[in-house]
């Protein structure tokens, strides 16, 4: 039988006042002890105690990612001996920024991820065979780890890549769900048809999904959730994460969105003039973290579009759910009069089979306006195919952009330079 958190099960009232209450804390935490914030509040004449309500937050300006670039360290709340870890954020657009960790964040962590997993129907008596580097100053995989371990069950850190290793270890101890990227779950698929493992009757049942989408819109798998579907008959779970919130939206056996842990995070769906969206629309999810001891952020703007779903869910859980993400606001395209995100463009490409791995790089041209180059790896691509995958992207996207033929191997190199923690598929130079 499982067991949902109380927490997960409120009203939508009884959340709105255990938020608020919990903000109430946040503002006097931030504004005793954040050299940030106390000069924010000062520079707006904001006085934080007359903060009370979940509208009332809305006085605040919001925390962009330049604020962290320009004063990082001003967002540390603790004295130096009081911080164990330091972990980047994986830099996708831009330099990485540098977290740091108390004793209590790592514990908050640690629950984030235990009641995540529980989420995706993950107990005791599961272990996890976890496909994510755990160090390089990478947070998710020592979040997986401590969560695993609160929850109590097995954990084997393989890391990532490696596909022989991968097989031999679920062969040796038999874990019953990985952590992965999903693109890597299409080579793990790949490399045991061509060694005749028999991937369909292993241990892995389930698979927790990070760093790629695997849901449309409407939450039917995409093509990359297809490929490993259609083959492998595993039940896939999706969650969002990130350094900055130190928290996670996981979907359930439903899938049907990421769930909000209201103890954990203030959520906001925000448009470009910080307003909140109309219900139903999507937005900029803008996060203020809740429980955080060494770097609190107030309505931070993760750059990541989405919508909010409210109705409850199928599972008995009552917090609201995040849809899949939709782009992010930076690495939005205008191309030839269309506006796009990659993931589109990633939608396209996985349904190719000749092409083995790709990158995306986008640069400003000659005009002033978006160009977009996609190069692909093939070893031997069909004839015509440069016009046949251009009339591929005019018929989804009316719009078709160059193709450059490259050996899968090269772009393998450019998807994983050293020290890189997940794959690189997409490169903004404009």
């Amino acid at each position: 039988m499982k067991t949902i958190p109380h927490i997960e099960t409120l009203s939508p009232n009884d959340i709105n006042q255990l938020q608020e209450s919990k903000l109430v804390e946040l503002l006097a935490y931030v504004n005793s002890n954040s050299k940030f914030y106390q000069n924010r509040f000062k520079e707006y004449g904001i006085d934080s105690s007359t903060i009370k309500t979940l509208d009332d937050l809305q006085q605040v300006p919001v925390t962009t990612k330049d604020d962290l670039y320009k004063h990082n360290f001003d967002f540390i709340c603790v004295a130096p001996d009081k911080l164990i870890d330091y972990v980047t954020t994986s830099g996708t657009l831009g330099d990485p920024l540098t977290f740091a960790l108390t004793d209590s964040d790592l514990e908050r962590l640690a629950y984030n991820e235990h009641i995540s997993l529980a989420c995706a129907t993950g107990t005791k008596q599961d272990i996890y065979q976890l496909m994510t580097t755990i160090d390089r100053r990478f947070m998710a995989g020592m979040a997986y780890f401590l969560g695993i371990k609160q929850m109590g069950a097995g954990v084997v850190r393989v890391g990532n890549g490696m596909p022989e290793f991968q097989w031999d270890t679920i062969k040796r101890l038999n874990p019953t769900i990985a952590i992965a990227v999903p693109s890597f779950i299409v080579k793990l698929i790949e490399f045991a048809e061509a060694n005749n493992i028999d991937y369909k009757n292993s241990s892995i049942k389930k698979i927790v999904c990070i760093g790629e989408p695997i849901r449309n819109e409407d939450f039917s798998y995409n093509t990359l959730g297809k490929r490993i579907t259609d083959k492998w008959p595993v039940q896939l779970f999706s969650t969002y994460a990130s350094t900055e919130m130190g928290a996670a939206f996981t979907e359930c056996e439903a899938g049907r969105g990421g769930h909000h842990h209201p103890e954990l995070l203030i959520v906001e769906f925000l448009d470009d003039a910080n307003k909140p969206v109309k219900e139903g629309e999507a937005g900029e999810l803008t996060v203020t973290t809740l429980g955080v001891e060494g770097m609190p952020l107030i309505r931070f703007k993760t750059g990541d579009i989405c919508k909010a779903h409210y109705e409850p869910c199928s599972c008995g859980r009552t917090t609201l759910r995040i849809s899949p993400i939709l782009g992010r606001k930076q690495q939005m395209i205008k191309f030839k009069g269309t506006s796009l995100y990659p993931p589109a463009l990633y939608d396209i490409l996985n349904t190719v089979p000749y092409i083995k791995n790709y990158i995306i790089e986008v640069f400003t041209n000659d005009i002033g306006t978006d160009e977009i180059e996609i190069h692909i790896g093939c070893n031997q691509p069909p004839e015509n195919f440069d016009k046949d995958l251009k009339d591929h992207f005019r018929a989804k996207l009316r719009v078709a952009p160059t193709i450059i033929l490259e050996t899968p191997e090269n772009i393998s190199k450019r998807q994983l330079p050293e020290m890189s923690r997940k794959p690189i598929t997409f490169i903004d130079r404009r």
